[in-house]
Parts: C-alpha cells; structure tokens; sequence
C-alpha cells in the first residue's frame, strides 16, 4: 500500500469535511494556537515515517504522554505494582473528575484520566524524576535529541492547575500520593509540556506496534505489557468518549488536548494525527477524521 498516496487522500478528505472543534482555552498558551493546523504521520515498523501537512511541525502532548509513562513504569521490575493503586476501567466521567476518586476511596479509574496520570507519574517518581525518564526515553526512540518542555506552556498549565492539585491532594489523603504533591504535580505538568511532532510521536510509539520492542531492537517491555496498553488505551484513551472513538476508529489510541491523538495498528505501525480544535469531550475533531478514514481505507482495524 502506498502510504504517502493514503495520507493525500486522508488530508484532502478532513479538508473536505470542514470542522474543526475548538481549542483548549482553558490553558492560556493552548488557546493561542492556530486551530487550522493539522498534520498525520505513519511510522512503519522498520521505522520508515509518512507524513502530510503540518507533520513536522512541534505542538504540546499533553495526555498523550500517559501512555508513555505508564509504560516506563511498566518496564521496572516491580512495576505491576502500580495496578494496585490504579485501575483498568471506562471513567464515564470528564477526564478532570473528583467525583469518582471519592466514591472509590482515592483509587482512580483508570492510568489516562488526570488522576490516574498523576498516580502513575508517582510511581515514576521512585525511580527518577518523571519528567526527565521520560524525555529521554522520547529523545532516544524519536531520534530527536532536540525534544524539550515547553517552558510556556508549562507554566501556563502550572498557573491553572487547581482541578489537579485537588486530585492530587485528594489521593494523598487516602495514601495514594506517596511523593510531596507540589514535587508530583511539577513533573505532572512538564511531561505534559513536552513538545513533538507527529513523526517524532509515530516513531516513539512504534514499541506497542512491536509488541513491546524499541527501535534498537531491544525488549522494552513484554508482550503482555504492549498488550495491556493497548487494551487500555482502546477502552480508555479518549477520555469519556472511548466507546465511540472504539466504534468510529477501531484501534487502541491516545489523546491529548493539545490536539493530538496517537494510534496503534498492532504488528503494522504507529499512528499520529495533530488538529488543535477539538470536542466537547477533549478530542481533536479533524484527528477523529482522519483516523476513522484511516481504518476505513486500510481496513487496519483490531476488529
């Protein structure tokens, strides 16, 4: 299949259908960004990249570098431990949520809502700060030794993070922050200040493709890891929209409100597809698009 042909179409497709959603206002640096962006990218599992539009060009990860984390954290020895403070299922609430940490005793839903995130980027932390682990895992499988935090972007989600330091706050007090709250949130919102391009995303997320081998060649983390990733991500990734995203798109993906979403077609590739405007539910409306197209046209679905 000619990959390069797929995207023009995908591109010309999304262009077609108009909308665009709209930006993340509630973080100030987000809400500056040109909603008329959109860039895909494809990363074979040779480690060849695909590119259309805006694909090279850096934005925010945001909530894309969960799936990221999680895995670092998976790759320790002892790292299934942090199923035991994290769970594995649908939130069915806004992604930013207090209500169910009090119903479940401060145990988040899941590792890719806010609280989950910021219970994993604890773990992280018995390791190293969670921030720089994860930076250079990205630089490394990327290629891109350039990769950094955007510095006004994380001080611009530092100023406005009321919601999480109450989650945060709020797990603390059930034992489930084991790290000062102002040292988690900190590496919380650097990792999520990450600045990438969708080939630099595609490419560092090929590991999952490969059922948990890195672009070295060397075993990141096992199988059944890759495998447990994925599953989460397919039923839990775009926040409280997941159901649909999985009946739209078909594959395991990750999004983020800096207008990204990441998608896995186990043993084929790693997808990445960047549109800042998104929906109600925090996802990018033309990324959507394009990802349901994707799998319409390749028939690259897990179903």
């Amino acid at each position: 299949m000619d990959l390069t042909l797929l995207l023009d179409k995908i591109i010309l497709d999304v262009e077609d259908k108009g909308a665009r959603g709209t930006v993340a206002d509630y973080i100030p640096a987000l809400a500056r960004v040109d909603p008329s962006h959109f860039g895909m990218a494809i990363a074979e599992l040779d480690g060849t990249v695909h590119g259309v539009g805006d694909w090279q060009h850096p934005f925010s990860i945001q909530s894309m570098s969960k799936v990221f984390t999680l895995a670092l954290v998976l790759a320790q020895a002892d790292g299934a431990d942090v199923w035991r403070r994290v769970g594995r299922e649908p939130s069915g609430d806004p992604f930013n949520s207090l209500v169910q940490l009090e119903h479940e005793d401060g145990i988040p839903r899941n590792p890719f809502i806010n609280a989950g995130a910021l219970v994993v980027t604890d773990e992280l932390a018995r390791y190293g700060d969670a921030a720089d682990e994860l930076l250079t895992f990205l630089r490394t499988e990327s290629g891109d030794p350039g990769l950094t935090v955007d510095a006004e972007v994380a001080a611009s989600e530092a100023e406005h993070a009321d919601r999480n330091r109450a989650l945060a706050y709020f797990m603390a007090a059930y034992g489930n922050i084991r790290h000062p709250v102002p040292e988690v949130l900190d590496q919380y919102v650097r990792q999520c200040s990450i600045a990438m391009s969708c080939g630099d995303l595609a490419r560092s997320a090929l590991f999952l493709a490969r059922h948990g081998i890195r672009n070295d060649g060397s075993r990141f983390i096992g199988q059944s890891e890759a495998k447990r990733i994925n599953a989460v991500m397919l039923t839990c990734g775009t926040y409280d929209a997941a159901g649909q995203f999985a009946y739209r798109v078909g594959l395991p993906a990750k999004s983020g409100v800096g207008g990204g979403i990441l998608a896995i077609v186990p043993g084929r590739c790693a997808v990445c597809v960047w549109s800042p405007g998104l929906d109600k539910r925090g996802n990018s409306v033309a990324g959507a698009t394009a990802l349901a197209r994707f799998t319409t046209m390749t028939g690259w679905s897990i179903f």
